[in-house]
């Protein structure tokens, strides 16, 4: 019996997937045990190790979690309108190219304000993600933030954890890793999503601030009501002496436990901190808030936006990956992206705008990236043999949910970097203009696209720290080499 169509296009998921995403989290949770027990991380510095001269100061990551298809958004194919009948074969975009500010640079419809600001930026149509064995988002997601590809025998931080780290916080009093609009409770691959978001052997100091709603973020810099300072202090000695008495102590490292108090004392500085001003999105005059929109992702690039004028160091605004919701895309790929379009459109223009206004965009890094392209009819990349494969239903169009980029395709990926010392009006890098839509020209993989991040934050890829007895780089073994090309 054929499978229903929804089904197929992988709505619900496979038994293979759900065996590999049980098996993920079963290492993962091993890894994390390993961590618990882990002694302070040592900073090994080499003499032969110099960090670069820093062109940006702060990041911002704009993720598209989900799977952000290139060919429907910053890399135009061969458009082909809906029609009933119309071979899938035929169709690379679901959306028209349209001219931009830059005039060897064409993008999708729907993105006419960010066309207006590819001068400021740089537009990446090269980068090439591994299929890892199986194409699970949690995988992507988890390798992309981290650098490394699971399981790994200890907790690897975040890239926004290593900022922290190594950098230190701009500003004292402010959180130095801030993640927006992101739940981390109550959606699916819950868990998944908790295994790269922290710090992971560097300790809870180092971890993300999580903000899930933007417009409640003030209230997470506010004590409870009728709790004064003196209690929270009061709290903070309890907790201690319950630590001291806990019997999970004998399977904590006295570093953990010190990294968590630590934790908990910059989270007092900031509550009695008049900066804790930046997360009150009501602060904001109304006219320039509303140019943000009204998306939760709009409200997050403003809240981003004042964080970065207050000194946070990085700062991650998603769209939130929630499985078969938003850039996941295995059904209703073109309407669904509309709608994606209108919610991000204007933000990502308005943020822009308002750094380089404010003459913070030279020195704030702001990147915007996804875990992996999409495409019609094509899995992974030629000749992939990755799990967790999935067919398209339909040799031909039959209804408006069959139109849309429903596969998840690793061969080549966009990723659009502004400010932070990046070239401005380039395009770098070329995908193929016949499917297989992959990178031909200058691949870019996520170790070397880490490696530019970093070495623009002023961090060396082989940066060092002895964890359990082995070097732990920023980039896997310490081989990603940034791409001097993007640089001005």
């Amino acid at each position: 019996m054929t499978r229903p169509v929804l089904e197929s296009l992988d709505l619900f998921g496979s038994e293979s997937e759900a065996f590999a995403r049980r098996s993920f989290l079963k290492q993962l949770a091993m890894a994390g045990a390993a961590t618990l027990a882990m002694n302070e991380p040592k900073l090994l510095r080499a003499e032969s190790v110099e960090h670069p001269r820093p062109t940006a100061d702060s990041c911002i990551l704009l993720w598209m979690g989900g799977g952000m298809a290139a060919p429907d958004t910053f890399d135009p194919k061969k458009y082909v309108p809906f029609e009933v009948g119309v071979p899938v074969k035929e169709i690379g975009s679901t959306f028209p190219a349209i001219d931009t500010v830059v005039d060897n640079i064409k993008i999708t419809k729907g993105f006419e304000n960010v066309a207006k600001i590819l001068d400021r930026g740089t537009l990446i149509r090269s980068h090439v993600l591994p299929d890892l064995g199986s194409i699970l988002h949690s995988r992507h997601q988890y390798h992309w933030h981290t650098g490394y590809v699971p399981p790994q025998t200890v907790a690897c931080p975040h890239l926004g954890a290593w900022m922290a780290r190594v950098l230190g916080p701009k500003n004292p009093v402010m959180p130095p890793f801030i993640t927006i609009g992101q739940r981390l409770e109550g959606v699916g691959e819950s868990e998944e999503l908790k295994a790269f978001t922290t710090a992971g052997f560097f300790g809870s100091e180092f971890g993300p601030m999580v903000l899930p709603y933007p417009d409640q973020a003030a209230q997470s810099v506010r004590p409870p009501k009728g709790m004064e300072a003196g209690r929270f202090e009061s709290r903070q000695r309890l907790f201690q002496k319950l630590l001291d008495r806990s019997p999970q102590r004998d399977r904590m490292s006295d570093f953990q436990q010190q990294s968590y108090l630590r934790s908990l004392d910059g989270a007092h500085r900031l509550l009695s901190s008049k900066d804790r001003a930046a997360f009150d999105l009501s602060l904001e005059p109304k006219e320039s808030a509303e140019l943000y929109g009204a998306s939760q992702f709009g409200r997050g690039c403003l809240l981003a936006r004042r964080l970065v004028e207050s000194g946070a160091r990085f700062v991650e605004v998603t769209t939130e990956y929630v499985p078969f919701l938003n850039w996941d895309t295995h059904a209703n790929g073109h309407e669904t992206l509309v709608r994606m379009k209108q919610e991000i459109d204007q933000p990502i223009a308005r943020l822009i705008l308002d750094l380089e206004s404010r003459g913070l965009l030279d020195r704030t890094l702001v990147i915007l990236a996804s875990e992996f392209s999409r495409d019609m009819i094509m899995e992974g990349k030629p000749g992939s043999t990755a799990n967790d494969q999935t067919s398209f239903p339909v040799e031909k169009l039959a209804e408006m949910k069959h139109y849309g980029q429903h596969r998840h395709f690793t061969g080549g990926s966009c990723v659009l970097m502004f400010g932070g010392g990046m070239k401005r009006g380039v395009l770098y890098g070329a995908s193929a203009q016949e499917r297989p839509y992959v990178a031909i020209e200058k691949p870019i993989s996520v170790m070397d696209l880490h490696a530019t991040i970093f070495t623009a934050m002023g961090i060396s890829p082989k940066t060092t720290f002895e964890v359990e007895g082995r070097p732990f780089y920023p980039t896997e073994d310490g081989q990603g080499k940034a791409v001097r090309e993007l640089f001005l």
